[in-house]
């Protein structure tokens, strides 16, 4: 590429000193509109927003451990692996192919930084493809349903979504999800837990997305491709409950799986088959400690997806 640049410049420019100048500024426009150059830029945008505790990219896997970047650098386990790297990627060549049954952890001692509970905020966001039909297909957090440790995390696909104003449930399919517990069980008066944002779009299969969720004490939202996806009573959820303490014994920090009710061996065993988990590509996850608001995460899709060829 640099030669054939080379002796276009020679041709229009003769002195050898533009044409050299010429030829620079030519091939650094070219490398700037590369795919490798967007995604690695992608990852910067993403890192200026204040507040950021851990953002995997999932790039390096250095023996089934994947390193946060930001504030923390924590390692997600792969279990019941080796998980595969597909070579789509949203901040790099590559990104997770989870089937369905494979996870990540981080233990609750290793990541102090992420048990967000009382008054605190959060956001998570999350760059997913999904490959696999199924309901509650979890994406991230810190939420032990087995032993009623929930604190916060997101989802999607579950098959029911709730109105704020009654607490009532409706069918859902394929929306995404956003949660917070104030007990760490089941919602008192229902027999599960029902202070969840439910956003209104479809998340399709085969179609790399942005989501997102945030709660900031006033209320849970759902974003879908960096824009508030409004649901009337479903989405923003009115809410102001503390986020429950699960204390030293609460949640492990999970991704694409939490601890099911069914399944006594967690962590150690293998995943029983429930029909529930995430299958798919997942290209990013980011954690914040702040509810971020409509124009950060738009800004954050504008950066690392919109109008950048993605498959």
């Amino acid at each position: 590429m640099e030669r054939s640049i080379f002796n276009i410049t020679c041709f229009i420019f003769p002195n050898r000193i533009w044409r050299k100048y010429i030829s620079l500024l030519l091939i650094a426009a070219l490398i700037s509109k590369s795919p490798i150059f967007a995604q690695g830029n992608r990852a910067k945008e993403l890192k200026k927003v204040p507040n950021l505790l851990c953002f995997w990219d999932f790039q390096n896997n250095s023996n089934g451990h994947f390193t946060s970047k930001g504030k923390y650098a924590y390692k997600l386990k792969e279990m019941n692996g080796p998980i595969l790297q597909s070579k789509e990627g949203i901040f790099g060549q590559s990104s997770l192919q989870i089937k369905k049954g494979q996870w990540l952890i981080i233990k609750r001692k290793d990541c102090p930084g992420l048990n967000i509970h009382g008054d605190r905020n959060v956001t998570i966001v999350a760059w997913i493809n999904r490959k696999e039909d199924g309901i509650w297909q979890y994406i991230a957090g810190m939420w032990n349903e087995r032993d009623g440790k929930r604190q916060y995390a997101l989802f999607t696909c579950g098959h029911k979504q709730t109105d704020y104003t009654t607490m009532e449930r409706v069918d859902a399919k394929t929306q995404v999800h956003g949660y917070v517990s104030e007990v760490g069980g089941a919602t008192p008066g229902h027999p599960y837990c029902f202070s969840y944002a439910t956003g209104k779009k479809k998340v399709n299969m085969g179609e790399w997305i942005m989501i997102a969720f945030t709660y900031d004490h006033k209320s849970l939202s759902v974003y879908f491709n960096g824009t508030l996806d409004e649901n009337g009573n479903y989405n923003p959820f009115v809410w102001d409950h503390p986020i429950f303490d699960g204390g030293k014994d609460g949640s492990d920090f999970t991704v694409a799986q939490r601890a099911l009710p069914k399944w006594p061996g967690y962590p150690t065993e293998v995943v029983p088959a429930t029909g529930e988990g995430f299958g798919g590509l997942l290209g990013g996850l980011a954690v914040y400690d702040r509810a971020l608001g409509s124009n950060e995460i738009n800004r954050i899709y504008e950066s690392t997806m919109q109008k950048i060829p993605i498959k």
